[in-house]
């Protein structure tokens, strides 16, 4: 087994997770031009997915790694890829429902759903200073969404919350499968898992019919590959708490990319909103960063 904690390298993960959240940001441009071409939800992840199969093992193959694919831990790998699916579901479907910057915003909640969960699942303690931050950010998502009252479908943001609950539940999944497994190992058995259940919906989906479509699909494909790629890698150099900070600057791509593309700016309440929820997320984090030198100062006491 390897130790994870003696490879961290908190500078490089913090500019791989921002590398990943730049790439990761492309490619929900491309899902939602996919989508308002005509193309369905289903055959998108269909061909976000398949084209990694291949690729991963042309790969292990020139580099003559294939015996790298026996992992131990399969039955783990089918969750992450169960998960996974329907986290890319609710994540894709929040971008076709809401505009780019809101979809992103709420995906920033990602991070009050970790310490939810935590406390749930972990049984961890969880203090004033984060369970503040909770509060902080709902009061965010009650700014943005303002149910009964709001420039976007109430759905829509039911979606995008439910998304990023699953980003939560399956860092701390991938989280764990880094302490035995290779980021590319990862990302091949997420592919592998989750295309069987994505072929037997592609007969019920609209498929892409133009030169157009299939450019998106393509580009879609490759970006996802390598924002995948970097999600899981960041997560082998540093902690779940300390690169999620870097994902706040997907905000000003899609900020950015809904104007150039779509010709849409976020209304001012989304920035009264947006804050709150950052804000949330950084308290989070900053406290979780403290807490986890507090625990190796105590286990070095120890």
């Amino acid at each position: 087994m390897k130790d994870n904690d003696q490879g961290q390298r908190p500078i490089l993960a913090l500019l791989i997770r921002l590398a990943a959240a730049f790439t990761l940001s492309v490619m929900l441009v491309l899902v939602k031009l996919a989508n308002e071409s005509g193309v369905g939800l289903v055959e998108i992840l269909f061909w976000r997915q398949l084209p990694t199969v291949p690729i991963l093992l042309a790969w292990f193959a020139f580099r003559n790694n294939l015996h790298r694919l026996n992992s131990k831990r399969l039955g783990k790998h089918f969750q992450r890829a169960i998960l996974g699916l329907g986290g890319m579901f609710l994540n894709f479907g929040a971008v076709t429902l809401l505009p780019l910057a809101e979809a992103t915003t709420f995906n920033f909640t990602s991070a009050i759903w970790a310490v939810i969960l935590s406390a749930i699942l972990l049984r961890e303690k969880v203090g004033i200073w984060r369970w503040s931050a909770v509060m902080m950010g709902f009061a965010g998502v009650v700014v943005i969404a303002q149910p009964g009252n709001s420039h976007i479908p109430l759905f829509g943001a039911m979606v995008a919350l439910g998304a990023a609950f699953m980003i939560a539940l399956i860092s701390i999944q991938i989280r764990d499968l880094t302490r035995t497994e290779d980021s590319l190992i990862i990302v091949f058995y997420f592919a592998l898992f989750s295309l069987p259940f994505l072929a037997v919906g592609l007969p019920f989906s609209d498929g892409a019919e133009t030169a157009h479509q299939w450019k998106l699909l393509a580009a879609l494909a490759a970006s996802g590959l390598l924002g995948q790629f970097l999600l899981t890698a960041a997560l082998r150099f540093g902690a779940v708490s300390s690169v999620i900070v870097m994902d706040y600057s997907s905000l000003i791509w899609a900020t950015l990319f809904g104007w150039l593309f779509f010709e849409r700016l976020p209304p001012a309440i989304t920035w009264v909103g947006a804050p709150l929820i950052v804000a949330a997320g950084l308290t989070i984090a900053w406290r979780e960063h403290i807490l986890s030198k507090q625990k190796a100062v105590a286990a070095i006491d120890g």
